[in-house]
């Protein structure tokens, strides 16, 4: 297989096979993140595509219903090029239903609404978007790319064209004292147009990052404890038990791991009440180093 680069899927697609078609991330600008740190956005040969997916084949067999495109961004390739390489993953797996990958904001807004019904049709779905959160103010510090009703709009686009997409959510994006607005605004953005998967963490401030820079500067502070899991309380709250929608909340970086379909979140309210309620004041008070996202 041709990986290169760093790689990453997310936690739901952890027994999907994997096709790489780019390497690094289109945007690679975020504040809080490092992920892709030296390695440029770059596009996958197709002949390297069709000797994967030709080893994939051989691998898994071929009644593979479900790959998941590498890496960070795949999304962000013209159409044309997307709808070529779905015909190819179709001639080698006649049973594949889901072609999902990562997607962002923006390079939603690059593709049509006609775009976007072919490639649902290609099998193109279940994609991936780092929201992060839904409070403005938040999006433009971190310089996700979009803004808050940039997003609604592209949701909207997607929600029309019938596909289906994961919410990825950081709680404490916001900085201190801004837990509440951010649930707020994150859960009503969510409601507006739901995903299938929210996966949430907190943030984490990667050495080298530009939000490192901001917190010693003054720019950002982080929330603490307390307020990291009272925001992700208040948002399971107001969110509706939606129940095709499912919540995961099982990082490493969340201290108390809570998962499972919104309707039955009030299981998941009752375990991060309770921590709110027995762990040690001095930890909810304080700020967990999480040194890389």
């Amino acid at each position: 297989m041709h990986y290169t680069g760093q790689i990453y899927r997310p936690p739901m697609e952890s027994e999907t096979p994997l096709l790489q078609i780019t390497s690094g991330c289109s945007h690679n600008r975020c504040a809080f993140c490092t992920m892709y740190e030296g390695t440029p956005f770059t596009v996958s040969r197709m002949e390297d595509i069709e000797a994967d997916l030709e080893e994939l084949r051989r691998t898994y067999g071929g009644g593979v219903r479900r790959l998941f495109l590498l890496n960070g961004d795949s999304f962000a390739l013209p159409t044309k090029k997307l709808l070529k390489i779905a015909e190819m993953i179709h001639a080698r797996f006649s049973h594949i239903e889901t072609i999902s990958c990562y997607a962002s904001i923006r390079n939603i807004g690059q593709k049509s609404d006609e775009d976007l019904k072919e490639l649902r049709a290609a099998g193109y779905n279940d994609l991936y978007i780092g929201i992060e959160s839904g409070w403005a103010p938040a999006l433009a510090q971190m310089r996700k790319g979009f803004t808050r009703e940039e997003a609604d709009v592209q949701l909207d686009r997607l929600k029309n064209a019938g596909i289906r997409y994961g919410a990825l959510l950081m709680f404490g994006l916001g900085g201190k004292g801004n837990g509440e607005r951010s649930a707020r605004e994150t859960a009503n953005m969510l409601k507006r147009n739901m995903p299938f998967v929210i996966s949430a963490v907190p943030t984490a401030i990667a050495e080298g990052s530009e939000l490192e820079r901001m917190r010693e500067s003054g720019e950002y502070t982080p929330p603490t404890e307390r307020e990291l899991l009272e925001e992700e309380l208040l948002l399971l709250q107001l969110l509706e038990p939606e129940q095709g929608c499912y919540f995961f909340g099982r990082h490493p970086y969340n201290t108390v791991p809570v998962a499972g379909y919104l309707s039955e979140k009030g299981r998941m309210i009752q375990r991060l009440s309770r921590a709110l309620s027995d762990l040690p004041e001095e930890f909810l008070e304080s700020t967990r180093q999480r040194g890389h996202l």
